[in-house]
């Protein structure tokens, strides 16, 4: 199945996309695509629905974040040895772990606004693990039974507060509007293997990114395994993984950032597309 969530941002209503891509609203058999849904519980109730039963969606409305819910948005650096070696960092032996603060988290589509003053605001095509079922002491081969799915995350990055502003990545990673979402959960059983779905990235319609799961250093199963070993992971939590080569700190010759006006657009094997336009802070 593809879940997604719908509508004008705070008022958004459950969908499924059928199989030629229309989006079915589900408001009258769940309240949201949260926790207790994408449960293994709720995810087998939505399966036995068939999508000709609810209501078509006309038109094209805004897609939000395709969970509600979400407790903690977790994130993985240097997962791809390629993105390490553009980074001048070394191979991490174990994964390096940091938070993307869950203010951060909007619809696929929505414009990233760039912080007052930024210097180094970067884009990071990644695969977002979208938890189903909690995982405490999880091992390795039973990782991949607490995954509800999958889906695409722009892990937007300001690198001056990231990497010069103090010890901790966390404070360039969480920004207001710096989690891009969706467009869809994608449930496991429909990815199939998630090692082997292609990424990319293009700013301004000029390719940057383009890598595959393949490559990553520490699998799916891996990262929920090694993350529940100290933490408890709760559905509707999201773990993004990492990136491929191609991002603006990483270009040649010189590293180079957006700025208003840009627009990034990327996506993933499986797992649908995103698109937005990077505007300049303004007070509120």
């Amino acid at each position: 199945m593809k879940l997604c969530r719908f509508g004008p941002a705070g008022s958004e209503r459950p969908g499924l996309i059928d199989a030629d891509g229309a989006i079915r609203d589900l408001s009258g058999v769940i309240a949201d695509v949260g926790p207790a849904e994408i449960s293994p519980e709720g995810l087998a109730k939505l399966a036995a629905i068939d999508p000709a039963s609810l209501p078509k969606v006309d038109g094209n409305p805004r897609y939000g974040a395709c969970v509600t819910g979400t407790r903690q948005f977790v994130a993985i650096g240097l997962n791809f040895a390629d993105h390490a070696a553009e980074s001048n960092l070394p191979i991490p032996e174990e994964p390096v772990v940091f938070q993307k603060w869950v203010t951060c988290i909007q619809g696929p589509n929505d414009p990233v606004t760039i912080p007052r003053d930024s210097k180094k605001t970067d884009w990071e095509v990644e695969l977002g693990v979208i938890i189903g079922k909690r995982a405490s002491y999880v091992e390795e081969a039973d990782a991949l039974n607490h995954v509800a799915g999958y889906c695409v995350v722009d892990d937007v990055s300001e690198r001056h507060w990231q990497t010069e502003r103090g010890m901790t990545w966390d404070k360039g990673k969480g920004f207001p509007t710096f989690g891009p979402v969706g467009p869809w959960l994608v449930t496991a059983d429909e990815v199939g293997d998630v090692q082997n779905l292609k990424m990319w990235l293009d700013v301004n319609g000029e390719r940057k990114q383009d890598g595959s799961t393949r490559t990553m250093i520490f699998t799916v199963a891996q990262i929920v395994a090694y993350l529940s070993q100290f933490m408890i992971l709760e559905p509707g939590d999201i773990i993004t993984t990492g990136t491929p080569p191609g991002v603006g700190l990483g270009q040649k010759p010189e590293p180079w950032y957006l700025k208003a006006g840009d627009v990034v657009t990327l996506g993933i094997e499986k797992l649908g597309e995103q698109r937005q336009e990077f505007v300049a802070w303004v007070a509120e």
